[in-house]
């Protein structure tokens, strides 16, 4: 009677096995739909294995949430991590090859919303999610986006953002007093396109307590007269050296105050590239506008305290 139960016993925990392994099979395979900020929904039978990124903090951020053997092509300017180098670089975003893109047989392509090539690839048959992350907000949600696309569970996102978020908490707790208030131009490139207050980098320079003297009103990223940055004369001017020739040259800049006291934060080519995409590690970034901050701002002792590197998304 015992060796019956038993066997009987060993038939049903099979049974249980094979159902729950079915059960794992099917939810794996299970039919995706994202929805990207086109506001059109792609639908895959299951997650994409073959991804090419167009966009450097899109290919970070598939990076981020430990995807990146997923990737099979990236745009030119896709730098970070180090393994993407390595990837088929197809050209930048707003200009990509769209043969070597098709060749590489891509399950989706990631690009911004900005590019004109969504339509033709997907006249030729490609899936393509576009994504335009221009606030905290929006970093968040795209983060979120992605981790659909990669089928993913909205938690691995979540962490993901707790630790920017967590990252530039700190950072505006390092900085002294006497640099709260400090007004800061931060240009994007040399046109000049400035930081607006608006985009992600102004929202992190006021949760760093500073002024930025581009108000919500221009827009993210607005294309200035270099007059408006002298009439509005910034206490300290943030950024990249390939954007700084020629700079303080403009006229009037030499009477600009962060001009005439060297309050100028040049950062050099990879700060600056981090600094200008908004993804995961935007929590480095709040550390590096901090540090500008402790060092340039009148009063400031240039000693604040630096938050120790917290977890992933570090250089």
């Amino acid at each position: 009677m015992t060796r019956v139960l038993t066997r009987a016993w060993h038939r049903a925990l099979t049974l249980v096995l094979l159902g729950t392994c079915w059960a794992g099979s099917a939810l794996h395979a299970a039919p995706l739909e994202v929805t990207d900020d086109r506001g059109q929904m792609v639908r895959w039978e299951q997650a994409p294995q073959r991804i090419v990124s167009l966009l450097p903090s899109l290919t970070e951020t598939v990076c981020e949430l430990g995807q990146c053997h997923r990737l099979v092509g990236v745009d030119r300017y896709s730098n970070w991590p180090q393994a993407v180098t390595r990837l088929p670089q197809l050209g930048g975003g707003l200009d990509p090859n769209i043969e070597a893109i098709v060749a590489l047989r891509p399950d989706v392509v990631l690009v911004s919303t900005a590019t004109r090539a969504s339509d033709r690839l997907q006249a030729l048959g490609l899936k393509v999610v576009a994504l335009e992350p221009k606030t905290h907000a929006d970093v968040r949600r795209v983060l979120g986006k992605v981790a659909q696309v990669l089928g993913l569970p909205v938690s691995d996102s979540e962490r993901v953002w707790r630790h920017i978020d967590a990252a530039v908490s700190a950072a505006a707790q390092s900085l002294p007093a006497a640099a709260r208030g400090t007004r800061v131009y931060f240009e994007v490139n040399r046109a000049p396109y400035a930081a607006g207050e608006s985009s992600f980098i102004g929202e992190t320079l006021q949760r760093l307590g500073a002024r930025n003297i581009v108000g919500a009103a221009l827009g993210p990223f607005p294309k200035l007269n270099p007059e408006f940055v002298v009439r509005a004369n910034p206490d300290v001017i943030m950024v990249g050296d390939r954007n700084f020739a020629g700079m303080t040259d403009r006229p009037g800049w030499a009477g600009i105050r962060a001009v005439r006291e060297k309050r100028l934060c040049v950062f050099p080519t990879a700060e600056a590239d981090l600094l200008v995409r908004p993804g995961p590690r935007m929590a480095e970034a709040a550390r590096i506008m901090a540090a500008c901050l402790a060092d340039k701002a009148p009063g400031a002792t240039g000693d604040a305290r630096r938050p120790a590197p917290q977890g992933k998304g570090q250089p």
